[in-house]
């Protein structure tokens, strides 16, 4: 498995792993405690695992978590979908910074989001399962959600948008959740 860090958001790491294949299918890690600790994550600090399932073009985001935030390891497990982070964190070297990844089933591969990045991702494929290893426990007084369509963000969504839940289509712009955070 290898670490690769994202240069647009600091402290983000994509891991890919190595796939087996043969004429049964494949066999891969995906997660691999000695590799995350080897770029300083602690393997350990993960409380929770969830998975979603979403169909082509559904989108999920943008998302984050007030408080002390939410660090997350994040995985097309099945079908693709195109992932987007932020960075949130006024004192990160890389602030507003942006980055986009194709993430899917065939690579397995894993994105590691730290804690104060907005995260959202679009499903390219009928079905589309994307897992979440998550460090903290949910508290939804902590959910904070930001327009996927804001324009001072332009994220190229690749697909058309067929589905939003409700609270993503009504969430407020960047420019709105940052001027709330510093009052």
């Amino acid at each position: 498995m290898k670490a690769t860090e994202v240069p647009a958001i600091a402290g983000s790491y994509l891991f890919e792993p190595t796939p087996y294949a043969d004429e049964r299918g494949f066999f891969c890690r995906t997660f691999d405690a000695d590799v995350v600790r080897s770029v300083g994550i602690d393997p350990d600090a993960f409380v929770q695992d969830s998975v979603s399932r979403s169909v082509r073009g559904v989108l999920r985001g943008l998302h984050l978590r007030s408080g002390a935030g939410e660090a997350k390891l994040v995985r097309c497990s099945y079908g693709r979908i195109f992932d987007v982070v932020v960075d949130l964190r006024p004192d990160s070297p890389t602030y507003l910074g942006r980055a986009s990844f194709e993430l899917s089933g065939e690579t397995q591969a894993s994105l590691y989001i730290p804690a104060g990045c907005a995260h959202g991702f679009q499903a390219l494929t009928d079905t589309a399962d994307t897992s979440y290893r998550i460090d903290r426990p949910h508290d939804p007084a902590e959910d904070v959600t930001i327009a996927f369509d804001d324009p001072d963000l332009a994220i190229d969504w690749p697909l058309p948008v067929t589905s939003v839940s409700r609270r993503d289509r009504e969430a407020p712009s960047l420019a709105e959740v940052l001027k709330h955070r510093e009052g």
